[in-house]
This record gives structure tokens, sequence and C-alpha cells, in this order.
């Protein structure tokens, strides 16, 4: 399961955001550090679903009328101030828990309503675009110091013949989920000394940077929206890096109340339809929720997810199945299963995704849509229906 981790200042929103993507109960708080141990739990991608091609809808669970729902992992950690990478605030244990993710959502508070210690300000006395590069910026010398502790190492192993950089490198920092493959690419685009006893502290912040713009992509999302000076988030949305519009808030009182048959509405729609067994209070607050989604196409939060998972990760969503006449498993469920997977993968990637002994026993496969046999260096594209061949 792909990992997606919330990271950000204290009171940004962050655990709003993932109160609301997983509605599983968390301390939310309007002080820093609301969150000391990290949250985890799954929340989902969202993506049309095959089904639609068909003249009747899919029994998946996480299919909502066609709105397919991917499962991922969420991650909630400790808010993030200058200076975390020195271990100021919750700085380490913060930074140590995003090894494990796959790509980062950075919430800033849009409304510029908390400095950057993440305390409470009035409402446009702080400039958000300053939460936006120290985030990197920490990352890069967080990971840049853990290089550097560990260079003594590998100045050790270059004295032996068979020493190769690139394989030093991709063992040391694998705990930050560099492949060796991204160590390969990042080192062909550096300019650094053959020997590593003449590396000098840019070439490892360089290295450092480098590595956590491959490892680490992240998207921004303007949180708070809602109340944001909209020149604020004019500002934002200017910035030469992904920024997604989002209000936490709006999404969290969008899920309870569709829970509470107030409304309709399911996760990254645009629009919503209130019903009418709601107070005048919940009404007046609806709609101008309603006007919010209007402005921005949505609450973003979503979006945000999307975005990561889709844009910057380049996932698509393939679908397994074992009857590929009627695109179902064997008890019938028709679409029962979506996995996520790399743009370039082929089926016998899925077939390893789906299970190991599935994979190593492949044969061949079938796309259903087309009713046809694939190669195995078919690469998948998103909404492939696929039917495995396998001697498991």
């Amino acid at each position: 399961m792909l990992s997606i981790a919330l990271a950000g200042k204290p009171n940004a929103g962050k655990s709003t955001f993932y109160t609301a993507a997983t509605m599983a109960e968390v301390d939310v708080a309007n002080y820093p550090f609301t969150t000391i141990d990290a949250n985890r739990g799954v929340s989902y991608v969202r993506t049309e679903c095959p089904c639609l091609e068909r003249d009747e809808r899919c029994n998946a669970d996480n299919c909502e009328d066609g709105k397919r729902y991917v499962p991922i992992e969420l991650l909630d950690v400790a808010g993030l101030v200058p200076g975390a990478h020195e271990g100021k605030g919750l700085g380490n244990q913060f930074l140590d828990e995003l090894t494990n993710a796959d790509v980062i959502v950075n919430v800033v508070d849009a409304s510029g309503g908390t400095n950057e210690k993440g305390e409470p300000v009035d409402v446009g006395d702080h400039d958000p675009l300053a939460d936006i590069d120290f985030i990197e910026e920490e990352m890069d010398l967080w990971l840049a110091g853990i290089v550097e502790r560990n260079w003594e190492s590998v100045e050790r192993k270059s004295r032996s013949p068979d020493f190769d950089i690139d394989d030093v490198l991709a063992d040391m920092l694998s705990g930050f989920g560099a492949s060796p493959k991204q160590i390969a690419t990042v080192l062909r685009d550096l300019d650094y000394p053959d020997d590593p006893i003449q590396w000098e502290d840019e070439h490892r912040e360089a290295l450092a940077r480098d590595v956590r713009q491959r490892t680490k992509p992240i998207v921004v999302a303007a949180n708070k929206i809602d109340v944001a000076p909209e020149e604020n988030v004019d500002r934002l949305l200017e910035l030469d890096k992904p920024v997604i519009p989002t209000t936490a808030e709006g999404e969290l009182a969008l899920r309870r109340a569709a829970d509470n048959g107030l409304v309709e509405y399911d996760p990254g729609d645009e629009t919503i339809d209130i019903g009418e067994g709601v107070s005048d209070a919940q009404r007046e607050a609806l709609e101008g929720l309603a006007e919010t989604m209007a402005e921005w196409g949505g609450t973003g939060v979503q979006a945000a997810f999307d975005y990561a998972v889709y844009d910057l990760l380049d996932h698509l969503t393939a679908y397994p199945v074992e009857d590929a006449s009627k695109w179902s498993d064997g008890s019938g469920n028709v679409l029962p299963d979506a996995f996520l997977l790399p743009r370039g993968s082929t089926p016998v990637d899925l077939a390893y995704t789906v299970h190991s002994d599935i994979g190593d026993g492949y044969l061949h496969a079938v796309n259903a849509k087309t009713n046809r046999e694939i190669s195995e260096e078919y690469e998948l594209e998103e909404g492939d229906v696929i039917k495995i061949v396998s001697t498991a």
C-alpha cells in the first residue's frame, strides 16, 4: 500500500486533514504539538471505475456509482518547526516518521493565522509562503546530516578495490526509501569528486537534496481557504510548485453531515446536495461551504491525495479479475480489487502485486476490455482490467 505523509508546521490543520480523510478520531486543538505520536490510518485516492463502461455498476465495496476509491496509508506526524533537523520541537521524531512515506502533502495554513512555530496570530499576520520552503530545507538538512554522520564508513569502503559508490550509497540510504536505481540517477546528474575523501559539505548536501526530491516528492495543500485572504491563496497558486487549495474543516463537516444524512456527498465531489431535514443554522453553514467549493472546485482534500499519487508518483490503477468476460473473481464479484502501480508496469508486475506466488507462476495475461491476450511487456494503462493466468 502506498503511504502518504501529512507534513507541516504545528497547528496548520494536519490532524483535521487526517480526521477528515480517515474519519478516525484524533486529538485536534488550537495549540502547537497536539499530535505527539504519529497517527496511521487508511484513506483513499479516487478514480473512475471501469464499471462505468458496462451497463451496470460493480458491487465493489469501494465503488460509489462509478467513483472508485483505492486505499492508501495516511500518516499524520508531529508538526515541524525551523531547526527541526537539529532536534528542535519534535523534529527528529517527525523526520524519522517520514522515511517510509512515498509522497508528502505539506499542509500550509493559507490564512496566515499561525506563526512559524504554529502559535495562533491574527488571520493575515503571517506570510504562508514562508512555511513552504522551510519544510523542504529541514528535510534536506536532516538527510544531509545522516549522510555526514555515515560518511566515514564510505571513506573506509572506498579503499577497497571493488568499491562502487552507487552500491555503498544505495545501501546507506535504503532506509530513507532510496532505491539503487534512484541513487544511480542522482549520481549521474551530480558533479562530485571520484574520491569520497575529497567530498565537501556542499557535495553531501546536494546529494541529500536530490535524493529527497526523488524519493519524497511534495504537494502543497493550501489549507483553511474558507477563512484565508484571497491574495494569500493567489500567491500560493502562483508558486512554481504543485499547490492544491483545501479546507480540511470543510471536508470533515461534509463527511459528518453525509454520515448523518444531511447532505449527499462523496469525497472529491465538487458540489453537494443539501437535504430537507437541516436546521437554519446548518443550512447557512452548508451553503457557505458550497460557495467555497464552487470557487475552488471542492474541498481539495481528495484532490491533494489524487494529485500526490496519480501525478507526482505517476501511478495508475489496474483491476485483476478471474473471469475476463464478466470482469469478476471466482465468486462472481465484479471488479473486486484495485491496485496502484507505477506507470510503465506490466502484467507480470500486477501479478506480483496481487501475490508473489501468482507472479512466480505467471503464464500469460488477457486484457478483459478487448478480450485479447497481451504480452508480458505490455505497459498497463489507467483502468485496465486484466485476467492473469498463472500456475499458482
